[in-house]
């Protein structure tokens, strides 16, 4: 009932159709509420996977079931209202234990092709080649960003996520995404979002926000200097690591949960977004129902 009643009040202006036919027999209602039903409770994320399930299963439910080509066109049709769910998800239900100020951030390559000398040939409008240094691996595909609340003993929860090609910079990102707009907090990261320039004394007394990283080597920094300050920026750097941990946690879990990274067998640019935002929108229902 969630879903209708937030389709009725808002997602039908991102997906509704202004023609002859923009009253089907089959809802756009229904079509998500199968796909949501399907990825939560059966686990089942190949879409060819949830139609036959519909169809075997749910055909009491749903008796007015299209054919298998025009449920997948339709679904992918339905990419914006995806996101658009996504977002009232993380926006409306906020768990009371977030600590708003502890923020933690991170990014996480979702794969349409893996290796160095090989080229993606899928929605090549928002994909792009990537390397993440985690896996070791070159990759094409997205980037799903991530800026979290921190929970005390669970895994964090977002405050806002953000997709962009694989070849996007994880700083570069934060900067034009939340640099300006975040406030009253301290953020960890990894060394990526290493910038004393830009993290400078202006931007904390305006914003009251600190970005705590890893120690970054410093180019042409002296042996000597390296170990005289070696014992404290490991402890350092140790430190930061613990208290971003859990966010590495969060993407394992929402991985385990939808097999979002995995998007190998997409096969146009609609249906990797839907591959992307209806498995974000899952996961959230776990969550918070």
């Amino acid at each position: 009932m969630y879903i209708c009643d937030l389709y009725d009040q808002e997602l039908k202006y991102y997906c509704q159709r202004y023609s002859n036919n923009s009253n089907p027999a089959f809802t756009d209602q229904e079509i998500m509420t199968i796909y949501l039903f399907a990825g939560h409770c059966q686990k089942y994320f190949r879409i060819r996977d949830i139609y036959n399930f519909a169809s075997e299963y749910l055909s009491s439910w749903f008796p007015k079931l299209p054919s298998y080509q025009t449920f997948n066109l339709r679904l992918n049709r339905l990419n914006e209202a995806f996101r658009v769910l996504s977002t009232r998800l993380i926006s409306s239900f906020m768990p009371a234990d977030c600590n708003k100020g502890i923020s933690l951030v991170d990014s996480l390559p979702i794969i349409t092709c893996a290796g160095r000398n090989r080229q993606g040939k899928v929605a090549r409008e928002i994909t792009a080649k990537g390397y993440c240094s985690t896996k070791n691996m070159y990759y094409y595909g997205l980037k799903l960003h991530a800026l979290t609340l921190r929970r005390e003993g669970t895994i964090p929860f977002p405050k806002s996520l953000m997709v962009t090609p694989a070849e996007d910079n994880d700083l570069t990102v934060f900067k034009q995404a939340w640099g300006d707009y975040i406030s009253d907090t301290v953020i960890f990261g990894d060394k990526i979002y290493s910038d004393f320039e830009y993290f400078n004394d202006d931007k904390k007394q305006k914003q009251n926000i600190e970005m705590y990283t890893p120690v970054k080597a410093i180019k042409g920094q002296s042996e000597q200097e390296k170990q005289r300050q070696k014992a404290y920026n490991d402890l350092f750097s140790t430190a930061v690591s613990k208290i971003r941990q859990p966010i590495e946690s969060f993407f394992n879990w929402l991985n385990e949960k939808t097999t979002i990274q995995r998007a190998q067998k997409v096969r146009s640019t609609k249906g990797l977004l839907v591959h992307t935002m209806g498995k974000i929108a899952i996961a959230f229902i776990y969550l918070i129902f």
